[in-house]
C-alpha cells in the first residue's frame, strides 16, 4: 500500500530511496561531522509552545506581509545549488508550485535551470540569490538578467566567502575527486543503481549545467568543471564595503543572509540591507556554530522591529514555523524539505509539502491562542 507522505521524514525517505547516493549526500549532508546540521533540527524541536484553550480562533489565518509582498504563509523556499539534478528542471517545478500556494521561490545562482527559464514559468516576481564574485563584471551583469526578468528581492549570500568541509561529498568523490572508487560511484555506477532517476533526470532532464553561468565559464562540460570555476571566483576578501558597493547597483530590495552574529545584523542594517536571513547554511559551512533558533532571537533583540528576519536551518513543520515566528523571525526559508519532496514526488510532493506545513501552521497556531500568524510573540513559547 502507498501511503501518503505526511511529513519532512516521510519526503526524505523517498528522496533517499529514488536519488543516486552522490546527489542524495549532497543535499542531505553538511560540514564536518555535521554537529551543526543536527542541532539546527534539534534546536527546533527542543522549544514548546504553550497551549491555551477557550479563545476565539475562528479566524485563523497563516497570511503575512513581507517586504511588501502578501505570503499565504511565512515560508519561502530557499535557493538551492544543483537542483535540476535531483529532479527533472526541479527549479521550475519549485517555481510553478511556489506561486500557486502563494510563497515565494528563491533561484540559487548555482541552479541548474537559469534565470530566464524560470522566470518564463509566470509573471509572478520571484527572488534571485547571488555571491560576490571576483569578477564584479559578472555580478553586475547578473544584477541586470535577475533585474530585467522581473526580480525585485535579491538574497546575497555572505558566508560562503571560504567553501565549507564536507566528508559526504569528499566520500563520494562528488566533484571529481582523486579516489577511485568515489569517482567510479559518481560516474555511473551509482546512477545506473536507480534507473527512474536516470531515465528522467539523467536522460530527461538536460541540459546539466549551471545555467547561471555557463556563459561565464564556457570551458566547462560537466559539473566538476562548474565547481571548479566557482572555486576559483568566490572572493575571500569580501567585506562590508563590498556590500555597500552592491547597495548603490541593487535597487530592489537586498536581504542578507548568512547572518548569525547580533553586530553583523546591526552593520547589514547601518550599509541599507532590507533584511537579513539569521542562517548557517543549513549547516554546511562552519561545523560547530550556533543554531538559528539559537541565534535569532539574541539578532532579534539587538535591532529591534525595524529590521525584518528571516531564519533557515532545522525547520522541519507548521510548528517550526511558528517558534521560528515566536523567537523574531517574519517568515523562515526552506531548502531540504522542498527539495526532498520533489525528488521524491514531483510537483504533488511539494504541493503536499506546503500543504501539510500550512496545516500544521493552523493547529499550532490555534491551539497556542494566537490565530494570526502576524501577531505570534516570543509570549507563545513555554518560558523554561
Amino acid at each position: 500500500m502507498n501511503l501518503v507522505p505526511a511529513s519532512v521524514s516521510d519526503f526524505r525517505l523517498g528522496a533517499e530511496r529514488r536519488l543516486p547516493r552522490t546527489l542524495f549526500d549532497y543535499v542531505d549532508g553538511g560540514a564536518g561531522a555535521e554537529v551543526t546540521l543536527k542541532d539546527n533540527v534539534a534546536d527546533f524541536e527542543k522549544l514548546r509552545l504553550g497551549q491555551r484553550v477557550l479563545r476565539d480562533i475562528s479566524n485563523t489565518s497563516t497570511e503575512i506581509e513581507l517586504l511588501g509582498e502578501k505570503l499565504s504563509m511565512p515560508v519561502i523556499l530557499a535557493p538551492i545549488g544543483m537542483g535540476g539534478m535531483m529532479a527533472r528542471r526541479a527549479e521550475v517545478q519549485a517555481k510553478r508550485v511556489a506561486d500557486s500556494m502563494g510563497i515565494p521561490f528563491t533561484l540559487s545562482t548555482m541552479a541548474i535551470c537559469p534565470i530566464e527559464e524560470v522566470a518564463a514559468v509566470s509573471q509572478v516576481p520571484m527572488w534571485f540569490q547571488l555571491y560576490m564574485f571576483r569578477d564584479r563584471g559578472i555580478v553586475l551583469e547578473m544584477l541586470e538578467r535577475a533585474a530585467a526578468h522581473g526580480v525585485t528581492k535579491l538574497v546575497f549570500t555572505v558566508d560562503l566567502n571560504v567553501v565549507g568541509t564536507r566528508y559526504r561529498d569528499i566520500r563520494n568523490g562528488l566533484f571529481g575527486g582523486t579516489d577511485f572508487w568515489g569517482k567510479l560511484r559518481s560516474g555511473f555506477i551509482d546512477y545506473a543503481l536507480h534507473p527512474r532517476w536516470a531515465l528522467d533526470v539523467g536522460v530527461k532532464g538536460g541540459p546539466h549545467k549551471f545555467g547561471n553561468i555557463a556563459k561565464y565559464s564556457p570551458a566547462a562540460n560537466a559539473l566538476p568543471d562548474y565547481a571548479a570555476w566557482v572555486q576559483s571566483q568566490l572572493d575571500a576578501s569580501v567585506n562590508w564595503d563590498d556590500i555597500a558597493w552592491l547597495r548603490t547597483h541593487w535597487s530592489g530590495e537586498l536581504i542578507l543572509k548568512g547572518i548569525l552574529d547580533p553586530n553583523d545584523a546591526l552593520q547589514a542594517q547601518a550599509v541599507g540591507a532590507d533584511a537579513v536571513v539569521v542562517s548557517n547554511h543549513g549547516g554546511r559551512q562552519l561545523d560547530g556554530v550556533a543554531s538559528g533558533a539559537e541565534m535569532l532571537p539574541r539578532v532579534a533583540d539587538a535591532v529591534g522591529a525595524a529590521l525584518p528576519l528571516i531564519v533557515d536551518g532545522g525547520i522541519r513543520s507548521g510548528q517550526d514555523v511558528v517558534k521560528a515566528l515566536a523567537l523574531g523571525a517574519r517568515a523562515v526559508m526552506i531548502g531540504r524539505p522542498w527539495i526532498f519532496s520533489l525528488a521524491a514526488h514531483g510537483e504533488a510532493g511539494l504541493r503536499q509539502l506546503l500543504k501539510v506545513f500550512k496545516g500544521d501552521m493552523n493547529t499550532a497556531l490555534g491551539l497556542s491562542g494566537f490565530p494570526q500568524a502576524s501577531k505570534v510573540d516570543r509570549s507563545a513559547l513555554l518560558e523554561k
